[in-house]
This record gives structure tokens, sequence and C-alpha cells, in this order.
């Protein structure tokens, strides 16, 4: 697989990394072996990037990582977040960058996964009673400390990275990016291209909506995130996938499946951005990782365009819960 530079300071993970939220049971039920056999194929195809947090699951994500990590040592490269809280008893959640709450779950993500260091720590969601300047000087000694290699947020505006960056760079951002979700194309796409900040853009296959498998929202479990969420329900899905029926047509002729071209369409947009699937499959991270073979032409991409322009999607990314609730997705 090809490589691509994580931040500016040399650092290159493949193309196509792997999210590891759905080994904590996100999409419904898994157990370690599927997950291990994930990350042995990930092995197998040179997908050296992977991105977990520590909420997944409470910790689970991690651990999965780590009890193979154990036995696969000085391959992968490890992502992971913290900044999420949870008082114990409660199902609120509550954001907390202050570096005592940042440092003591940064050691215990190092423990479940078994390392020392990781590469690159974000902060998964901002903490707005502090100024990011103040969250960057944490992340920076952390760094200098030799616990992270380097940072990142997820979710943010364009602004805030470029007042993060102005006290340290900034290795990377995530936001969710694909064919039904690019708005950050509005700004941060263009932010991070300038700053040197690599985008690791996370759902790039619309949460399976790109799938080749057709899906039946009726049988999501009631822990599924897409259970309630508009773009899966009633008349936004059916009239969904009336859209995409030309794009699944055009996967065909190129002898490839959705999920394949929708990370290729990443994969050519500007930035060398390092997209995210998430699966617990191998045989789906197989098709993930095949974008990477699959260069789109100008015309290729220009077809895609007219398919499915921006703002195709109907219904909103999020219900007000999912964005605002207790759960987390990304």
């Amino acid at each position: 697989m090809q490589k691509r530079p994580l931040g500016s300071d040399g650092l290159k993970v493949g193309a196509v990394g792997l999210g590891c939220m759905s080994f904590a049971g996100f999409y419904g039920k898994t157990d370690i072996k599927e997950s291990h056999d994930t990350l042995a194929k990930a092995m197998d195809l040179g997908v050296d990037f992977l991105d977990t947090s520590n909420v997944y699951g409470n910790g689970k994500s991690e651990e999965i990582i780590g009890a193979f990590v154990k036995d696969h040592p000085n391959f992968f490269k490890i992502a992971t977040k913290g900044g999420i809280k949870r008082e114990p008893g409660s199902t609120e959640r509550t954001f907390d960058s202050s570096e005592a709450y940042l440092r003591g779950e940064l050691e215990k993500s190092l423990k479940r996964l078994g390392v020392e260091q990781v590469e690159l720590y974000y902060i998964h969601r901002q903490d707005q009673s502090l100024p990011v300047e103040e969250v960057v000087e944490t992340l920076v000694k952390f760094k200098n400390e030799g616990k992270i290699g380097g940072f990142g947020f997820s979710e943010i505006a364009p602004t805030t990275l470029r007042r993060a960056h102005a006290v340290h760079p900034v290795m990377a951002v995530q936001s969710e990016y694909s064919l039904w979700s690019r708005m950050p194309e509005l700004g941060m796409v263009q932010a991070c291209i300038e700053l040197g900040t690599t985008f690791v853009p996370f759902s790039p296959v619309g949460r399976g909506i790109f799938s080749q498998k057709p899906l039946d929202p009726s049988v999501f479990a009631d822990t599924d995130f897409r259970k309630n969420n508009p773009r899966f329900v009633e008349p936004n899905f059916s009239l969904n996938m009336k859209a995409l029926e030309p794009f699944n047509r055009m996967a065909a002729d190129k002898g490839v499946t959705p999920a394949t071209l929708s990370i290729a369409w990443v994969l050519a947009q500007p930035g060398d951005m390092v997209p995210i699937p998430g699966t617990r499959s191998a045989g789906h991270l197989e098709e993930c990782a095949a974008a990477d073979a699959l260069k789109l032409t100008p015309a290729d991409l220009a077809e895609i365009e007219k398919i499915l322009p921006v703002g195709w999607a109907h219904g909103a990314r999020y219900t007000h819960n999912q964005l605002w609730g207790t759960a987390v997705y990304g």
C-alpha cells in the first residue's frame, strides 16, 4: 500500500487506515477473535494506521488492540483519543481537557494498548471551558515526555485549528467526511493543506450506506447507531438508496464494490487525506484497502459529482441526542 504523510514531521502511514470503534460492538455483536482476524488482515494488506479511543466500549477497543499488538509489535501506528468524560453511575457526557484529566486518561490508554507511546493523540471533542492554546500546551508536554508522537483534534472548526497551530504544529484533524458528508470542504480541508496538517476522514463509507450488501434498517440492533439516525429512517433511507443506484452501477462497471469506489473518491481529494473506514470484518477491510489501487480519472470524478452532488443525502447527519447526548460516533 502507498504511504501518505501523517503531519509534517516525516511520519508516514498507509493511505487507508482502520477505524476500530466497531471492535467495541457499536454496530453489532463482535468478539476478540473477529477483531484480531481483522487486524491480521490489516497487516497482510499494509494497513498500518489504527484509530481508537478510550471511550470506545470504555476501553474495550484499546484492550483488544493491545492484546494483538503484544504478539505483533512494531507494525501499527496507533491513534487514540481523550477528553470525553462520564462521571461514575451517570450516562451524561461532558468534556474535560484539563492536564490532570487528560494525563490520567492517556496513562490508562497506554496501559490498555500495551505501549509506551502512541503516534497520535486526539482531543476527542473540544472542552469549551478552556482556550485551545492552553490545551495545546498540555499536549506539547505529553509529546516532550515521549508519551505521544504528535497530537490532533476531532471535529473542530478551521479557526480552532489555526489557533492551535499557532502554538505548535497540529499533526492531524479528523472529521466525518464522505460522499454524503462533505462539510469539511467548507474550510477545514483547505486549512489542513495550508498548515501541513493531515486530514483524517472517519466514516468514509457513510456508516455502511456504500456497502455492496443491501442494508435493512429493520434488523438493526437497538444499540446500532443507525437505528434512529435520520438518514437511515423512512422516507429518507429509501430516497438515499434510490440516489445510490447509478453510483453502484458505476462501481460494478469498474469491477469494484461501492465501498472501494467511495474510498477511492476520498483518496482522490486534495491534501493526501488518510481515511479510516471502520470495520470488524477482514473481508470488508479488504474492500476498503483496495481503494488504494483504484485510480480515478478526472472524468470519473466528474461523473461521481454528477451522480452524487454536494448535499444529495436525505436526512440530517445526526439526531439531536446523537450530536449532544451520551453516545460517541467518531
